[in-house]
């Protein structure tokens, strides 16, 4: 017997017993999803604002970035106020974008996570790269628990997209929570009614 055929005959002797998966106990729903989506995203640090109309974006922005350099966003509607075609594959172009404005395709109510496909995002790094972070999200796509949002995402092939929550932060650093360490300094989410 060959040292391969040892090898492999020892790691077959050794499995572990087949056990069965455990009961998981998934929130079916919360009374109000989008009050819980709103308390635990303000908890993670980010601002929640309900809105009924995409137009409503532009005061609030106004009311909380002033008079901000670079804006960009996905939504037309926004286009007096943001660069709405950008058209670039070099991410070294959005070094100086201030804040952008994209459109999250679901919601989770457990853990305030949006979830971003490329699509929506006009430029994978743009999330990312910008110092403010805006996403907007039907109040209709929220769901309750994660595993909720991957029953309707999971088998969709989206290429690269990504789960957000919160404004990025760490506290690797002697224990200290920095903001903006290695993404966007805040996180602001408008649930469209």
């Amino acid at each position: 017997m060959s040292s391969r055929d040892k090898i492999l005959a020892a790691v077959r002797a050794s499995q572990p017993q087949l056990t069965e998966l455990p009961q998981v106990n998934i929130p079916q729903s919360f009374d109000d999803l989008a009050l819980r989506f709103t308390t635990v995203a303000t908890a993670i640090g980010g601002k929640v604002y309900e809105i009924n109309a995409i137009e409503e974006i532009k005061e609030i922005i106004s009311g909380q970035f002033g008079e901000a350099p670079r804006i960009i966003s996905s939504f037309s509607e926004l286009g007096d106020i943001a660069e709405i075609d950008i058209q670039t594959s070099d991410p070294h172009a959005l070094e100086n974008v201030d804040l952008a404005i994209l459109k999250a395709e679901l919601g989770v109510a457990e853990n305030a996570a949006l979830w971003v496909p490329e699509e929506n995002t006009m430029q994978r790094v743009l999330p990312f790269i910008t110092q403010h972070l805006a996403l907007v999200v039907s109040k209709n796509s929220l769901v309750p628990a994660m595993h909720q949002a991957y029953e309707i995402i999971g088998d969709r092939d989206y290429g690269y997209s990504a789960f957000i929550a919160g404004p990025s932060k760490t506290a690797d650093i002697e224990q200290s929570l920095v903001l903006g360490a290695h993404g966007p300094r805040s996180m602001t989410v408008f649930i469209l009614n």
